[in-house]
């Protein structure tokens, strides 16, 4: 069984995501007391997969309890590409939508890169569709409209617990567009020495042992070992894997990417659940409230 992280060394997303959230709230109210309209934010899923059902409703409740209109379409698994890409485009049309966000994954046979790239640039608040977000997170002097709402979650969790990221030696490992190379990124810009690992990575330890920070997004259970953590290093486990366990009712559990016996020797780590995950819900409406502040401010200059 895994055990919780505790209470001195655990990074509580779900505590974090939940002031962030009030702090959407509390700007929604002031922007619409000037009797302007509150951000609207479109959710479109494809398909019936379990999962992305639950993660949209959640992003729906999540948006209604801040004030904002949600919108969500709900398509047919057999959809084709252009008709998915028919409906971005009526949310890229639609002047009350300041964020379009397609649920993922897609079904077998749509090219999530075009569906994506799609999506407004000025909408994008999921920071994902196109190079647009990524190559000016990746130019010095240059700053995104949109980050990827998991990558700008795990640094924001850093700097929320006044986790010293500027000087600190950090390992990211993975490097999905997703997660892992906007969080390197992220850490660079904050002034970290980022090292990226990843499955063709030659002795992984060996470089973990060297980190102040880690950021484990690989996807496998358990991964990140004991033995490979540094005494008293910060890790933000990025990692939702579902693995079996016959002692629960559902006959399965979640577990992140990281060993729970890192915990004997860790200064700070994200639980799973209730680490990262709150956080990339909270950051998706805060990009999504950004967008149309963004709009205010270009109206005033007019």
């Amino acid at each position: 069984m895994d055990v919780a992280p505790p209470v001195d060394k655990k990074i509580s997303g779900t505590k974090w995501a939940g002031i962030i959230r009030g702090e959407i709230q509390q700007k929604i109210v002031e922007l619409t007391a000037t009797g302007v309209r509150p951000p609207g934010i479109a959710c479109i899923i494809v398909g019936d997969r379990p999962d992305s059902a639950v993660y949209v409703r959640n992003k729906e409740t999540a948006a209604n309890e801040v004030g904002m209109k949600a919108a969500v379409l709900r398509l047919d698994g057999a959809t084709s590409q252009e008709d998915i890409i028919k409906q971005v485009n009526v949310f890229n049309a639609d002047e009350t939508i300041d964020g379009i966000l397609v649920q993922l994954p897609l079904p077998k046979g749509i090219d999530e890169r075009v569906v994506l790239g799609a999506i407004d640039p000025n909408k994008d608040v999921d920071g994902v569709g196109g190079p647009v977000h990524m190559g000016n997170l990746a130019l010095r002097g240059c700053t995104p409209l949109f980050v990827p709402c998991t990558a700008k979650g795990c640094v924001e969790l850093l700097k929320r617990e006044n986790i010293k990221i500027e000087g600190a030696n950090a390992v990211v490992i993975g490097r999905s567009n997703i997660v892992g190379v906007p969080v390197a990124l992220l850490l660079q810009g904050e002034n970290a020495t980022v090292t990226v690992c990843h499955s063709k990575t030659q002795d992984i330890g060996s470089h973990l042992l060297k980190a102040d920070i880690i950021v484990a997004a690989i996807g496998q259970p358990g991964y990140v070992k004991k033995e490979w953590v540094k005494p008293g290093a910060v890790i933000i486990d990025v990692g939702i894997n579902q693995i079996e366990d016959k002692t629960r009712k559902s006959g399965t559990r979640l577990v992140g990417d990281v060993d729970a016996a890192v915990v004997e020797v860790c200064g700070r780590i994200t639980p799973v659940p209730g680490g990262v995950g709150p956080m990339t819900i909270a950051i998706l409406l805060q990009n999504t409230l950004e967008s149309r502040l963004s709009k205010e401010r270009k109206a005033e200059k007019k």
